[in-house]
């Protein structure tokens, strides 16, 4: 079995503010190696690197916004995120759960820190993944799955070394528990420092890994910092991740959906006509209805 070379090591950008909630650097569109056709099925990646919030009688967030053509995997590590969309799906994400919301055929969507924890503040650290879909359910109805971190399945590394939390597709004979419209793996990977991890993966597979704690060694060789990302090129099957100190890292991995993106704002299409589309069903409430 071939090993899976590093490809890019990315270091986090500049941030910048969605809404007034969420202080987030952009990997995923972000140049010519993580360009959303790179990277498909994951489109856009924005992390949420730790951030302090200081206590807010108003909770922080984004306003209501719409989504079509893909789902969004929200992932809260520290602090409280609440969010509704016009489908009826919504709920609070606590830490180390995920909102995994299919927009599909077209959602509103607002997400906003959850009230209490707004009231006291402290610090927040999150992901917002967009997955895209195959063109055949683009137009499928919303759907929503909330997973809570307690429902996760695991697989223990050997001399209590750390676990890795399988979220969806399988690691060694542990499944996910998300369902997905593509094949796709996304672990956790919580490793004590010394603790090692090697994953087997599809070698079309796009495979990228988020340190939120860190650092790692790659393959023992190449090393990645906290909030940084590793592209992982398209070479091999199987590679090996090291924590120097206690790790959390983000795996994903997917199959390319070959087809054509059309992309602009919050909906992602396969042609520039599903997009004009999109915005007149937008304009015109096709997208139900989301008190602000």
């Amino acid at each position: 079995m071939k090993m899976r070379t590093v490809e890019l090591i990315a270091g986090p950008k500049e941030p910048h503010f969605v809404g007034d909630g969420f202080r987030v650097h952009n990997f995923i569109p972000s140049g010519f190696r993580l360009d959303m056709q790179r990277m498909n099925p994951f489109i856009l990646l924005d992390y949420n690197s730790t951030f302090y919030f200081p206590p807010s009688d108003k909770p922080k967030g984004v306003a209501v916004h719409p989504h079509r053509g893909f789902e969004t995997v929200t992932i809260a590590y520290k602090g409280r995120v609440q969010h509704h969309d016009s489908s009826g799906g919504g709920g609070v994400i606590g830490e180390g759960d995920i909102q995994w919301m299919t927009a599909a055929s077209g959602v509103l969507h607002k997400e906003y820190h959850e009230k209490e924890w707004s009231k006291q503040g402290g610090e927040f650290q999150m992901v917002q993944l967009w997955v895209n879909l195959p063109a055949k359910y683009k137009m499928s109805r919303p759907k929503y799955q909330a997973i809570k971190n307690e429902q996760i399945n695991r697989f223990e590394l050997s001399g209590e070394k750390g676990a890795i939390e399988v979220i969806a597709g399988a690691y060694k004979g542990i499944q996910g528990v998300a369902s997905t419209f593509s094949p796709i793996h996304m672990y956790y990977a919580k490793l004590k420092r010394g603790g090692k991890a090697d994953f087997v993966l599809p070698k079309n597979f796009n495979t990228v890994l988020l340190v939120l704690e860190g650092p790692i060694i790659l393959n023992n060789s190449e090393e990645a910092l906290t909030d940084h990302l590793v592209l992982m090129a398209n070479d091999g099957e199987s590679f090996e991740v090291e924590a120097t100190d206690d790790a959390l890292v983000l795996v994903l991995s997917g199959e390319p959906i070959d087809e054509p993106i059309a992309a602009q704002g919050p909906f992602v299409m396969n042609t520039r006509e599903e997009l004009m589309q999109a915005f007149d069903d937008y304009k015109n409430g096709k997208f139900g209805f989301l008190e602000e």
